[in-house]
């Protein structure tokens, strides 16, 4: 299994990429993406683990990784993402309980 630390780093490098070539896209999207995760009524943590469970139930490793790395980071303990993640695999089913490994795996990752 992938190491999910090496996951979002190859996200972070795509996503700089894109800036160089594609400034503009990149730039309205990462405007988008700032103004959804800003603090607001939520706290922080609770956005990203939002947008954990909607990797989870969309399948996307990238996504996993950065959402995990993300809420960690914000404050979000061990538990509550994988809670998220769980609440993912209730609403998307088997696909989404495979990918609840790579929740743990990156837990197990950026909590280290």
């Amino acid at each position: 299994m992938e190491n999910m630390k090496e996951v979002a780093q190859e996200f972070d490098a795509s996503l700089a990429r894109w800036q160089k070539d594609w400034p503009q896209q990149r730039q309205g999207f990462a405007a988008l993406t700032e103004a959804a995760k800003a603090p607001g009524e939520l706290e922080q943590k609770y956005k990203y683990l939002i947008a954990l469970g909607i990797a989870v139930a969309n399948h996307c490793h990238w996504c996993i990784a950065a959402n995990v790395r993300s809420a960690l980071a914000h404050g979000a303990t061990k538990k509550q993402v994988m809670e998220a993640g769980w609440v993912a695999v209730q609403m998307g089913g088997g696909p989404s309980l495979a990918y609840l490994q790579l929740v743990q795996k990156a837990v197990d990752d950026f909590a280290t």
